[in-house]
């Protein structure tokens, strides 16, 4: 729950205006009082969409379906204008969390409370089924929990069998890794009831295991795997068999072969009906405890002008480069002499400016990273290139707040990430978080910063990598391009830079599903238009010639390995060095490694290596020179790798907080709400997110090039400003 802002309105339509539910790229969500002192969840649609004819009678629809439902476990409708210029629904209020939150945040539900909220859903869906409709989008985030059982909302996008859809002819409709395989097809069969059940299937799962049966990453891969690779079983051989039994027959390929929602009813009630007074464990109680008491105490309405980007402001006068690496260098000693890998920087007093601070308030960013583990590099560089940043916010004119930056070492281990994830937690100056650097303290911690609601930034680790989802973790935000994208600066290099019509890969059987990404990517989307040929080599042999000797009969232009390992990388390269190739090759950032330059030796000059990391002193604008010198004047050699990204961040952040128009408290939430909506050009690259379900960065110009030359690798720059062929 968050404040009130000063543009938000006092009433709408009779209801009185509490605090922000949440917020996205459509709407906000508010809690309001009735006149008879109810209190409801009410909706309100932006202008801009509800000026879209089709967005408006989607809009309409929902109330219309909504409206209609009388179910114990559906939400009822209270009021509502679709005609209004900010058309909204008011629907009672419900104070317990979502699924998604419950899950991410405590971890898998016990198995009779599964049970419990099978049975109750498949009740839900089908009294929505008998009506002849069909919901579309049943996943975690639209089941909310309370004590005497669940309620399934949001109906914006449900319609009747047979129906035709407002939405585009091709549109996928619905969350990925919830859908059914019809859903993906989009020019497929009628999507019908057995299409919930699949969803329904899907959510129980991963109420039960904690994962989602067809994993996470981009929604191209995770909609490949829903349509052909079965679920994923780990976990629920464990599952009492009708619950085993109830999730294995939704998730089935076939429409024809799942259950009905009745038949789901059913087996999961056979042992005594489904409502139980005591079907939510403790921990989810509480939660439900603390949203009831926030309803009674919501917070104040927020004031205060809105101030200018800190970041892009002039410099004051008076304040030389050689002051801003002082304040940056007092912060690094007292990191250092502390010894406990927390530091505060310029948390009090005007070190900062000539006096223009004294008064203004001061917004803690956490550092989470490995600071003393096997992965301390990456997190020493993002520590530093952090405290610069906040050093440059801080030194500035004017500023409307101070920052101050507090590290914490998690040692690169999981179960230290997420005891240094509740440290950072039960600090209530923290606005946001930076980190954690590696991808096993991602995967451990990022849960519980995202059911906190506090905005953790991800510099390094890739979230498909870690196995989380931007979609249920709505306060993930990660900043690197995802490794599912990483083919675009190579289809961009082979297309723009250095065209080949005719491509071959490489294809290593030892890069498991990355290499068939790889393959499948520059398939679906050849360099230059032109054709792809693929040539595969068994994971257990180590002799590419064979497969080295048929690509190359395809007379290729490039050649593209397809694959993860730096030293079969290299042997890959002494067999197009024996066939003297002398076009294009290129491979992906796993190969960027010793490894593969000790292996190869002169056969890796020329290769193009993709990255989702920059090299500040290499890249040549004004920006990365002047990130440069700052380093080494403050550090003594140049910014470690990930470094000029962490700057990034804090930039990002900060840009955040000055939308929000407040100089005064901030919650972490509206920080996370508000980080979404923000375009940052960063040192770095371009920082945009995708508007809608997954906020995922969008992947445009977030790569880089490098190319070996005289046995080392060497920068090209960001893939879309690489325009001549190197040497």
């Amino acid at each position: 729950m968050q404040a009130l802002r000063a543009e938000d309105p006092e009433e709408l339509g009779g209801h009185r205006l509490l605090a922000r539910l949440g917020a996205g790229g459509m709407g906000v969500v508010y809690l309001a009082r009735t006149a008879d002192g109810s209190l409801v969840a009410l909706k309100v649609i932006r202008a801009e969409y509800a000026a879209d004819p089709g967005f408006r009678a989607r809009f309409r629809r929902e109330v219309r379906l909504a409206g209609g439902l009388t179910g114990r476990w559906v939400v009822a409708v209270t009021a509502s204008d679709t005609e209004a210029r900010e058309p909204w629904l008011a629907t009672a209020f419900v104070p317990g969390p979502s699924l998604a939150e419950a899950v991410d945040g405590l971890g898998p539900l016990p198995a009779d409370t599964v049970v419990t909220l099978g049975a109750q859903l498949a009740e839900a869906l089908g009294e929505l089924h008998a009506v002849g409709l069909v919901h579309r989008d049943v996943k975690p985030g639209n089941i909310l929990l309370v004590p005497d059982g669940p309620r399934l909302i949001d109906f914006g996008i449900a319609k009747g069998v047979g129906t035709t859809a407002l939405t585009a002819p091709d549109a996928v409709v619905g969350t990925p890794g919830y859908l059914s395989p019809e859903q993906t097809r989009s020019r497929g069969g009628e999507v019908g009831p057995a299409s919930d059940l699949f969803s329904l299937g899907c959510v129980l799962a991963y109420a039960a295991t904690g994962r989602r049966p067809f994993g996470t990453g981009e929604a191209p891969a995770v909609l490949y795997r829903t349509v052909h690779e079965p679920h994923d079983p780990t976990g629920l051989a464990q599952l009492p068999p009708p619950l085993r039994s109830v999730i294995d027959g939704c998730l089935a390929k076939d429409p024809a072969l799942r259950p009905t929602a009745a038949q789901v009813h059913s087996a999961l009630t056979e042992n005594g009906p489904s409502a139980a007074p005591d079907w939510l464990p403790p921990a989810v109680l509480r939660l439900v405890a603390e949203r009831s008491a926030g309803a009674l105490d919501p917070p104040p309405r927020t004031t205060g002008p809105r101030v200018p980007d800190p970041l892009n402001a002039p410099v004051a006068q008076g304040v030389s480069r050689r002051r801003i690496l002082a304040i940056g260098g007092s912060a690094a000693a007292a990191l250092a002499a502390s010894g406990t890998g927390a530091a505060v920087l310029l948390a009090r007093g005007h070190a900062a400016t000539s006096g223009s601070h004294h008064d203004v308030p001061t917004h803690t960013i956490a550092l989470h990273a490995d600071l003393t583990g096997t992965q301390k590099a990456v997190g020493k560089a993002q520590m530093r290139g952090a405290l610069l940043a906040v050093a440059a916010h801080n030194a500035r004119k004017n500023v409307g707040y101070r920052l101050a930056l507090t590290s914490y070492d998690d040692g690169g281990n999981a179960t230290r990430a997420r005891e240094t994830a509740r440290r950072v937690l039960a600090q209530p100056s923290v606005s946001a978080v930076i980190g954690p650097s590696t991808t096993a303290g991602a995967r451990a911690a990022a849960p519980l910063y995202a059911a906190a609601s506090m905005p953790v930034v991800l510099v390094s680790a890739a979230d498909d990598a870690a196995g989380l989802s931007t979609t249920t973790l709505r306060t993930l935000c990660v900043t690197r391009a995802s490794d599912s994208s990483r083919t675009l600066p190579i289809l961009f290099y082979l297309t723009r830079t250095r065209p080949s019509r005719r491509t071959a890969v490489i294809e290593d059987g030892a890069g498991g599903e990355t290499a068939v990404d790889i393959t499948r990517n520059l398939v679906e989307t050849p360099p230059s238009g032109g054709t792809v040929t693929v040539h595969q080599v068994a994971a257990g042999t180590s002799d590419f010639g064979p497969a080295v000797a048929r690509a190359l009969a395809t007379r290729p232009q490039a050649v593209v390995y397809g694959g993860t390992s730096p030293r079969r990388a290299a042997a890959c390269a002494r067999a197009l060095a024996a066939a003297r190739f002398t076009g294009s090759v290129t491979g992906f950032d796993p190969v960027l490694n010793a490894d593969f330059l000790s292996a190869a030796g002169q056969a890796a000059e020329g290769w193009v290596l993709q990255a989702p990391y920059t090299e500040a002193q290499s890249a040549g604008t004004p920006a990365a020179k002047a990130f440069t010198a700052a380093y080494r004047a403050r550090y003594g050699e140049p910014p470690g790798r990930w470094s000029v990204e962490a700057y990034d961040a804090v930039g990002l952040i900060a840009r955040a907080i000055d939308a929000l128009g407040t100089t005064t408290t901030i919650e972490p939430a509206q920080v996370a709400e508000r980080i979404f909506h923000t375009a940052y050009d960063g040192v770095a690259k371009p920082i945009r997110f995708v508007q809608g379900t997954t906020h995922t960065l969008e992947p445009e110009n977030t790569g880089f090039l490098y190319q070996v030359r005289d046995g080392a690798f060497r920068f090209m720059g960001r893939y879309d400003q690489v325009r001549a062929v190197q040497p």
